[in-house]
């Protein structure tokens, strides 16, 4: 748990260190065992996306990994996919969210073409934004075809998150984000990804947006831990995008149960204030300043 003192400066609150309370990559590898059938994890990972350091602020107490997705290019920036996400959004946004938490593992996104061209460039990619952010890992997207990448990056001290199923990275080649592994053939190929993907050396998958079925039998048959995105409640652990939870957007995927409905409570909010500014309700002498009595 952070604790929080006040910037004089800026009058916010900002977490104080609290050494070696961070969630490591071995600690989040060790909560899945070999078990009777196959391997399985006794206590479900936490994860959801975090883009800023004040959301990782409230978000850190309850996660064990913080994911700074490529869905900022969506959620921040309003961009149509992930295609056009940048370096330099990642490392910014990774950045804050280091700042803002304390307890949870941070994972960043390696955005579209910064390691799909060689090994090479993945690990140069991959160690900016690990020194850039103070991360603890990055997360690609690709199953066998990365293989190679992810055990170069893993036998060089970076930690890897794999991706595999649903690849948001690749919509243009899969033709949309419906749901994968509806064919035999698709089916097979998701299980063969997580585990060359295991393999190769990733310490957790991210499974996303495949048949129940499929992400259960991959959770019971790889090593590393296997976190769910409409996948299976299964697997070892889960992942939303914090704002699709919450309920800041109108329409929500099929697999996200919203916890919040925070778009109609800003939006009253802001219609509440609105009015106030109208009729010259606010601000009140409560929120403005005069003279102190006596000067």
């Amino acid at each position: 748990m952070s604790t929080f003192t006040i910037d004089t400066s800026t009058s916010r609150a900002t977490p104080s260190p609290v050494p070696g309370k961070r969630t490591t990559v071995p600690a989040i590898r060790s909560r899945k065992l070999p078990a009777e059938n196959g391997f399985a994890t006794a206590e479900p990972i936490v994860m959801l996306t975090a883009y800023t350091m004040r959301m990782a602020q409230l978000l850190d107490p309850h996660c064990d990994m913080l994911l700074v997705g490529d869905s900022l290019g969506q959620v921040i920036y309003g961009l149509p996919s992930t295609i056009p996400v940048t370096m330099e959004m990642m490392c910014a946004h990774g950045a804050a969210v280091v700042r803002g938490s304390w307890h949870a593992l941070v994972a960043v996104d390696m955005p579209f073409g910064s390691y799909e061209g060689s090994p090479e460039q993945a690990f140069a990619s991959a160690s900016r934004i690990m020194k850039e952010t103070g991360c603890a890992a990055v997360k690609l997207e690709g199953g066998e075809a990365m293989a190679p990448t992810i055990a170069f990056l893993s036998g060089r001290g970076i930690p890897v998150v794999g991706h595999v199923g649903l690849t948001p990275q690749a919509v243009n080649v899969l033709g949309g984000y419906g749901a994968r592994g509806r064919e035999e053939q698709e089916a097979r190929k998701i299980l063969a990804d997580a585990r060359a993907v295991a393999d190769a050396g990733a310490f957790c998958i991210v499974v996303e947006g495949v048949l129940e079925d499929i992400a259960t039998d991959v959770a019971r048959n790889v090593a590393p831990p296997v976190i769910g995105i409409g996948a299976s409640a299964e697997c070892d652990g889960q992942v939303l995008v914090t704002d699709d939870m919450l309920g800041v957007f109108e329409r929500t995927p099929r697999f996200v149960k919203r916890y919040d409905d925070l778009a109609a409570r800003i939006s009253a909010a802001a219609a509440m204030y609105a009015s106030e500014v109208r009729d010259r309700s606010f601000p009140t002498s409560g929120q403005t300043y005069r003279p102190k009595s006596g000067s």
